[in-house]
């Protein structure tokens, strides 16, 4: 019993000491207490001003070394598109000098066995 009347008394002790301190009214700030949150609300404007132009200039200078960034890029593509044609070329070039050649010599070769046979009939004979 003496526990509940103990546990009751410190929950009407808390109640009324909350109600106490949350219900007044709220005092008005002082003359010098304004000026100093009008003075601390005008810096805090200029600090958020000097933020913001300086979030601009980054941005500025993002901007411009990204578009750097992308003429690079597409120069270096061009570049390498340009070095894949000349291999492509090369390439070309090569095999078509192979190619000649080995038609070439099949052209010969296959003279050389037209002659052969055109021999081979002549020791046959009629």
């Amino acid at each position: 019993m003496k526990r509940g009347v103990r546990k009751i008394f410190l929950l009407v002790a808390g109640v009324a000491v909350i109600s106490i301190a949350g219900c007044g009214q709220p005092e008005p700030p002082s003359d010098k207490m304004s000026r100093l949150i009008s003075v601390e609300n005008t810096r805090l404007k200029k600090e958020l001003d000097l933020r913001n132009k300086e979030i601009e200039r980054l941005k500025g200078l993002h901007n411009k070394e990204s578009k750097k960034q992308d003429k690079l890029l597409a120069e270096c593509m061009q570049e390498k598109k340009n070095w894949q044609r000349k291999a492509q070329q090369n390439v070309r070039n090569q095999v078509k000098g192979v190619f000649d050649s080995v038609m070439e010599q099949n052209a010969k070769l296959a003279e050389e066995n037209e002659k052969l046979k055109a021999q081979i009939e002549k020791l046959r004979g009629p």
